[in-house]
């Protein structure tokens, strides 16, 4: 697609409706349960925004409805990203007049600018085509796509922050135009929720009851395949290695199509598995945990980003992996260190297993599920700012370098109108071996079920076992009291030694909620699952048990 034609097209788009734009007078005095259509004025939407100075100064000084507004703002998401992008691609023209480091956090960045561009035509199209109301499954789908556009600029970001060595050129250069498009982007966003999820209503379930699709999945009956190959490294299957049989996938196919379904026989096998946005659809079965095994040793100490890492990384929508083990084994003096970077929307993992240390599982982005897997680290091993959920894993605390602790989960939402956050739903959590066996249960070195590592953090555990592994604070603060009344963390019906509650910390944003809040973090309510996961094949449950 050439998105600079496109943005001449969403160019003019716009003008046209600036020129639609309305100068009658509304109400002094109303409250914002309008409808959306409704005429209002710059100064009086700006105040339901995250950003209201940034928000009068970007908007045209008329006065016209939440739709128009929202369209106007996305639309000039889009040209920013699109200057940003170019941007980026001067400054990696310089190349051998960069520090390594700083070259890798600005192909991050190009990478993250490219899905941005994608993202926001995708939405603008959507809101092109109509002047009111969108479906709830399709309001659902932008509301993502928003959020995700946050979360691909707060990764830039941090990506050159953590450089530092980065240039100064670099840092005088983009520093500015990330803080400002982020601005842009969380009005934008805070603008389309205000006209198409006004009063950020709780979805409704899909289904009133609670459905229980098995512990057991036969593949060949319920999912729908295009193709199948096999990986073997004996040489008896179509390829030698995961990376070639993801190569030979068909590129952006539709999900009614069917899976590309990619049988990877047992062996360990060392290689750095990326599915690009192109490979959409396809579905990865190994012969078990511990049979199939992906493994690599990235880590930031050895020079690597924390996305770049990553042992294996998606993004391609529709993916689905089955009975495979994924490992980072850099080891805990390594730090950051990722097994898997997911930024796949719609997509499914199920009896997984993921194995590292530091930052081992990295949910970045969109909606995510998570069936019968388990989870090995140690400090902020569930970590990113996907809408995800965790349903029947296993969760695994490891043994920490002296001095650390152990965070089960670090969420990085990082503005209130995101749709993100990590729910834990009928989970175990319950020492590694190795911290176990240590003394105590690991010395000195406590577990905790989360800390916010942004300042919306939002995760919930529900219906889950802890052992007493679990602090009996419960929460971790990650520096004074950042985050502490903005965050929300929440726990609802768990059992265990470690599941107590009276002791957990006293932050304004913790909550012991009850079941009709915590229906709010189901899969069917949080993911509307039912819309997309039956085809996967994957077993879930949509409700509370």
């Amino acid at each position: 697609m050439d998105y600079y034609k496109l943005f001449f097209l969403f160019f003019t788009v716009s003008i046209n409706f600036l020129l639609l734009i309305s100068s009658s007078p509304i109400a002094n005095t109303y409250n914002y349960t309008l409808p959306p259509s409704r005429p209002v004025t710059p100064d009086y939407i700006c105040k339901f925004t995250p950003y209201p100075t940034s928000c009068k100064s970007l908007l045209p000084n008329k006065t016209s409805n939440v739709y128009d507004f929202a369209r106007f703002t996305i639309f000039k998401s889009l040209s920013q990203t699109l200057r940003f992008q170019t941007l980026v691609n001067k400054f990696l023209h310089l190349g051998a007049g960069l520090p390594k480091p700083t070259v890798a956090a600005l192909e991050d960045c190009q990478f993250l600018a490219g899905l941005n561009v994608e993202y926001l035509s995708s939405s603008l199209g959507s809101i092109n085509a109509t002047h009111s109301a969108l479906p709830g499954w399709k309001t659902e789908d932008i509301q993502t796509l928003l959020s995700a556009i946050l979360t691909n600029q707060e990764t830039c970001y941090d990506g050159l922050k953590s450089t530092t060595s980065s240039s100064w050129m670099v840092r005088k250069g983009l520093f500015a135009p990330l803080a400002n498009d982020t601005k842009l982007f969380s009005v934008s966003l805070a603008l389309f929720t205000k006209g198409w999820v006004p009063n950020n209503i709780k979805k409704k379930l899909v289904r009133s009851v609670v459905l229980e699709r098995g512990n057991d999945v036969d593949h060949s009956k319920v999912v729908v395949v295009r193709e199948q190959v096999t990986v073997s490294q004996d040489g008896s299957g179509n390829f030698t290695s995961i990376n070639d049989a993801v190569a030979a996938a068909p590129n952006k196919t539709m999900g009614s199509g069917g899976y590309f379904v990619i049988h990877v026989k047992a062996g360990v096998y060392e290689e750095y598995v990326s599915i690009g946005k192109n490979k959409r659809y396809l579905m990865l079965i190994g012969d078990g945990i511990n049979q199939t095994v992906i493994t690599g040793n990235r880590s930031v100490v050895d020079g690597w980003t924390t996305f770049k890492s990553a042992t294996f990384a998606v993004t391609g929508q529709g993916f689905v992996a089955v009975n495979i083990t994924f490992r980072n084994t850099a080891g805990a003096s390594k730090h950051q260190a990722v097994a898997v970077r997911n930024s796949a929307d719609l997509s499914a993992f199920y009896s997984c297993s993921f194995e590292g240390y530091q930052d081992t599982l990295y949910t970045h982005s969109l909606r995510q599920f998570y069936r019968q897997c388990d989870i090995y680290g140690t400090v902020d091993f569930i970590f990113g700012n996907a809408a995800v959920v965790f349903q029947n894993c296993n969760l695994f605390p490891r043994l920490p370098m002296n001095g650390q602790f152990n965070a089960i989960t670090a969420q990085g939402r990082t503005d209130p109108n995101q749709n993100t956050g990590i729910s834990i739903h009928n989970c175990t959590v319950r020492a590694a071996d190795d911290l176990a066996a240590s003394s105590g249960g690991g010395g000195n070195a406590k577990t905790y079920l989360g800390r916010p590592w942004k300042e919306y953090s939002r995760t919930v555990y529900m219906q889950s076992y802890m052992d007493n592994v679990v602090d009996a604070a419960g929460w971790r603060e990650w520096n004074g009291d950042f985050g502490l009344s903005t965050l929300y963390y929440a726990e609802h019906d768990n059992r265990g030694p470690g599941s107590e509650t009276a002791k957990r910390v006293t932050w304004p944003g913790y909550h012991v909620i009850n079941a009709t809040d915590a229906e709010n973090f189901t899969l069917s309510s949080f993911l509307l699952a039912d819309n997309w996961l039956p085809q996967t094949g994957v077993a879930y449950t949509n409700g509370l048990i």
